[in-house]
């Protein structure tokens, strides 16, 4: 099993920054892409950022040039930096992590509140 702990999540005025962290534990043998998505009741869920083991990023529209994500392979551990923010980013942040071991698996941590004031 593996377990995904994520942290960082609060109240931010539009404007302010936020860093989420997420960190995997547990049996990780290819921790092959690790990312966040959000969801907001009443809206679809949203694909906000990913990152692959070696390096490769990919950005929602909504975020990019906004929002940063960065691994730290040696810790099992997902970042996202989230500058400029804005109302609408308001959501619930979950972290996943997609793992290789025999067969592909996927993970989400618990999820963590983003509210930012206008």
């Amino acid at each position: 099993q593996v377990q995904l702990v994520e942290a960082g999540g609060g109240l931010v005025q539009a404007g302010g920054s936020l860093r989420l962290s997420c960190a995997a534990s547990g049996r990780i043998l290819n921790l092959e892409r690790m990312g966040w998505d959000r969801r907001t009741p009443g809206k679809q869920r949203e694909l906000v950022a990913t990152g692959t083991r070696v390096g490769n990023t990919d950005y929602a529209e909504a975020g990019k040039g906004r929002f940063t994500i960065s691994r730290d392979n040696a810790k099992n551990t997902v970042y996202l930096q989230m500058n400029n923010l804005k109302p609408e980013d308001t959501a619930v942040y979950y972290c996943y992590a997609n793992i290789y071991d025999i067969r592909w698996y996927e993970y989400w941590g618990q999820g963590t509140q983003v509210t930012v004031s206008s």
